[in-house]
């Protein structure tokens, strides 16, 4: 039985990745925005004719993909950002908020980006903020001010200037992938004739580790994506997977099968002390740290199939696991929330595997998928979307989901087969 559940996990959790090349244009489709969206004018940006990127069309994509903010037309005309606009005027072409800013290019060669925000019910500036990028920074300019138009707005942060990583393949190359979180600006951050996955982020968003094949068995890595440098993190006997960051990027927990059957352990981020925290017969794997750093959440077959379970972090030595689902015979893919209110997982319902969200103080469960075969679910920074891999129309892609249900995203590239989405933490 052991051996069909490991087989059954790894093609749940990994070994699909198929793609074509980084360059290709990452198609967005929009699904599911209610009609009560926040109308929001974004000018061009004085001085932006200048830019081989346009800042305003990064901020007003951003605004759209947001899923509660609707663009007001305003065409091509300027507004620099120390205008005195007329609120009136604004008014009555149904928009609630104005953004204006400018565009100055520093002796150096950057670029100096000035942004307000106006109230246009209340009449009222709500402030703005000023950001100095190099050319190659530009998209990331457009990401913090779309960032700050949703702080201001919804009073809740914004994840634009967030990153993902994700694995493509073409043939029998593999690829791990940093991109915007708009999937655009996609830089390969390695590449490898053998399958990557289960790339997971450090808290400080500098690291991500990964398993990689290229040693012919699973070996866990963590690459420092800033220099390109890379380190062994675990190589034992047997398989090393599911590499998973504590919250303060000291410690990791993963899987091994050293000692012959695949159990939870832990280690410090320089590769030293290593723990064994579960010592059942059963398989014990994909563990999570929670956000408050007391416990891991892992998925085990324990009771006869998979299911997930918690345990402190210091090992089934101090307390024996506890079961947290119920409401499925079949689970796997455990994902804590950042405010660890809610656990994303994977359930198979009638033969088909699907995303679901449970409340963890009441153990409410809501079906956030109707596909049928989800895989990898990875919660943003603030914890308001969900990112998994999908099929849409047969082909493979990534889907992001509001934890309401309500709005959803199809992230895809034309040909291509990508999987092992990982969403990156916030910057600062």
């Amino acid at each position: 039985m052991k051996t069909t559940l490991t087989k059954n996990f790894l093609m749940i959790f990994a070994l699909m990745a198929f793609s074509v090349g980084v360059k290709a244009q990452m198609n967005i489709e929009i699904t599911g925005v209610g009609q009560s969206l926040f109308p929001v004018a974004v000018m061009r940006f004085v001085g932006e004719n200048q830019l081989p990127v346009k800042v305003t069309d990064v901020v007003r994509s951003n605004l759209t993909r947001s899923g509660a903010i609707r663009n007001v037309e305003s065409g091509s005309a300027e507004l620099g950002w120390d205008i005195n606009p007329d609120f009136k005027s604004w008014s009555a072409r149904g928009a609630d908020a104005l953004a204006v800013g400018n565009v100055t290019k520093l002796s150096d060669g950057r670029f100096e980006i000035r942004y307000r925000l106006f109230d246009i019910r209340k009449g009222e500036s709500l402030g703005g903020i000023v950001v100095t990028v190099g050319v190659e920074d530009l998209r990331l300019a457009g990401h913090k001010i779309a960032d700050d138009i949703i702080q201001k707005i919804l009073g809740e942060r914004g994840i634009f200037s967030t990153r993902l990583s994700y694995v493509i393949r073409s043939g029998k190359s593999h690829r791990l992938v940093i991109s915007d979180s708009d999937g655009e600006n996609a830089k390969p951050a390695l590449a490898s004739n053998e399958p990557i996955i289960s790339p997971n982020w450090s808290p400080d968003g500098k690291k991500v580790a990964y398993v990689s094949f290229e040693a012919r068995k699973p070996v866990i890595y963590v690459h420092e994506l800033a220099t390109g440098r890379r380190t062994i993190l675990s190589n034992q006997k047997g398989n090393n997977s599911a590499p998973s960051w504590s919250v303060d990027g000291s410690q990791l927990a993963m899987a091994l099968s050293r000692d012959g059957n695949t159990q939870i352990y832990k280690i410090n981020a320089n590769a030293t002390g290593l723990q064994r925290l579960t010592r059942g017969s059963s398989i014990d794997t994909e563990p999570q740290w929670s956000p408050d750093g007391k416990s891991i959440y892992f998925t085990s077959d324990r009771g006869g199939s998979p299911q997930i379970y918690r345990m402190s972090t210091a090992g089934e030595a101090a307390g024996a696991a506890q079961r947290v689902t119920f409401k499925h015979s079949f689970v796997t893919s455990p994902r804590l929330s950042p405010d660890g209110k809610n656990l994303a997982y994977i359930a198979r319902v009638s033969g088909a595997y699907r995303l679901h969200l449970q409340d963890l103080a009441t153990g409410d469960v809501t079906p956030l998928s109707d596909g049928t075969r989800d895989e990898t679910p990875t919660f943003a920074a603030n914890g308001r979307y969900i990112l998994y891999a999908t099929r849409s129309a047969g082909k493979p892609v990534l889907m992001a989901v509001s934890i309401d249900g309500k709005n959803k995203q199809t992230l895809s590239l034309p040909g291509a087969d990508i999987r092992e989405p990982a969403w990156g933490p916030f910057m600062d």
